[in-house]
C-alpha cells in the first residue's frame, strides 16, 4: 500500500531553463483574470459535492472580506465559455456573496489533462465521501486510459504499468482499495447513499455492486422494511445466488431475515467472580463444563422446590 501521495516526475521545460523567474511570473499573471461567473460552467459530471454548510458560510465571509485569494482554474471551451476545473466551492461562495466575477487562472489543457487535474485538486479536501472518491477514481482512470495507459488483463510489457497501478502509486489508497471504490459506482443511488452514511461498509457494498439493478432495489426495499443493512456474509451469499441465476425477491428476503452474529444476545460473565465459585481443582479449560453442570443442578433444584410448594 502506498504510504503517502507522490508527485509525478517531470523534466523541466525549455522555457523554465532559459527564462527568468520574473518572466515566468509575468506569464502566469497574464493568464489570471476576473471572469463573469455567468460564463463559467461546472466541470461535466463533477463527482465532488458542493454543500451549503458551515464551512461554506465561513468561505463566503472570507471572500466578502478579502476576495478570492487563490484563483480558480478554468480552461476555455470552443464556444468561448469557460469550464471550471478547480474552484467549485469558491465559485459557489462568490455567488452567495453576490459577487459577479471569479478570479481565475486560464490553462490550456485537454479534456483528459483537465480531468486528472480536477480529481487531484479536489483530493486535497479534508473530507471526501466514498461516493465522491468512487466517481473521481473512475473519471481519472478513464482519462488515463484515453491517454494510452494499459487497462487490459494481459501481460504487462517491461516498464509499463496498468493505469490503476499508476493511480495507486500517486494515492494513499492501494490498488485493491481503488478497485473497490470504482465498484461502488455500479450501485444504485440509494445503496450508495447508505455507504456515504456509513450504514453499509465497503466490502458488503462491493458484493452488492455485482447484482443487477432490480436485485439491488429489492435489497433497498428489505433495508427499508427491516431497518437493517446486510452483513458481509449475507451479501456474499446474495452474490453467489445471483451468479447462479437464483437470486429472487424471496431469496433476498430470506437472506436478510437470517440472524446476524452481532444481533445474537450475548451473556457476559465476569471471569474473576465466576472463578472464585469454582474449586481450584477444576482446570481452567474445564470451566465452561463445570458452570453448565452447576446450572443444570440448580435448575433441577428450582423445579423440585416449585413442585414441593404446590
Amino acid at each position: 500500500m502506498a504510504t503517502g501521495r507522490k508527485s509525478d516526475f517531470t523534466l523541466p521545460t525549455f522555457d523554465s531553463i532559459f527564462s527568468t523567474q520574473e518572466e515566468r511570473d509575468e506569464a502566469k499573471l497574464a493568464k489570471i483574470r476576473d471572469i463573469p461567473i455567468s460564463e463559467i460552467d461546472d466541470f461535466p459530471d463533477h463527482p465532488f459535492k458542493v454543500r451549503d454548510d458551515e464551512d461554506m458560510l465561513q468561505l463566503v465571509e472570507s471572500i466578502k472580506e478579502r476576495g478570492v485569494i487563490t484563483p480558480a482554474t478554468v480552461r476555455q471551451k470552443e464556444d468561448g465559455r469557460y469550464e471550471l476545473i478547480s474552484g467549485h466551492r469558491r465559485k459557489r461562495a462568490s455567488e452567495i456573496a453576490g459577487i459577479e466575477t471569479l478570479r481565475c487562472e486560464v490553462v490550456d489543457l485537454t479534456r483528459e489533462e483537465a480531468t486528472i487535474l480536477m480529481v487531484e485538486s479536489n483530493f486535497q479536501r479534508s473530507q471526501i465521501l466514498p461516493s465522491e472518491k468512487a466517481f473521481a477514481y473512475k473519471m481519472r482512470l478513464e482519462a488515463m486510459k484515453r491517454q494510452g495507459y494499459r487497462s487490459d488483463l494481459t501481460s504487462t510489457p517491461v516498464g509499463q504499468k496498468y493505469s490503476v497501478e499508476v493511480l495507486a502509486d500517486n494515492s494513499n489508497d492501494s490498488k485493491t482499495q481503488i478497485q473497490r471504490y470504482i465498484r461502488l459506482t455500479e450501485l444504485v443511488p440509494e445503496l450508495l447513499e447508505y455507504v456515504d452514511e456509513g450504514r453499509i461498509k465497503m466490502r458488503p457494498a462491493v458484493e452488492l455492486s455485482y447484482l443487477d439493478e432490480d436485485c439491488q432495489r429489492d435489497v433497498v426495499e428489505e433495508i427499508d422494511l427491516n431497518d437493517a443493512t446486510p452483513s458481509h456474509a449475507q451479501t456474499i451469499k446474495m452474490r453467489k445466488f445471483f451468479d447462479e441465476g437464483k437470486l429472487t425477491t424471496e431469496v433476498i428476503s430470506s437472506i436478510m431475515a437470517e440472524e446476524k452474529p452481532n444481533q445474537r444476545e450475548k451473556i457476559v460473565l465476569r471471569g474473576d467472580r465466576v472463578r472464585q465459585l469454582i474449586p481450584k481443582s477444576v482446570p481452567l479449560n474445564q470451566t465452561e463444563d463445570f458452570v453448565c453442570k452447576a446450572l443444570e443442578h440448580y435448575n433441577r433444584f428450582l423445579k423440585n422446590r416449585e413442585r414441593d410448594s404446590r
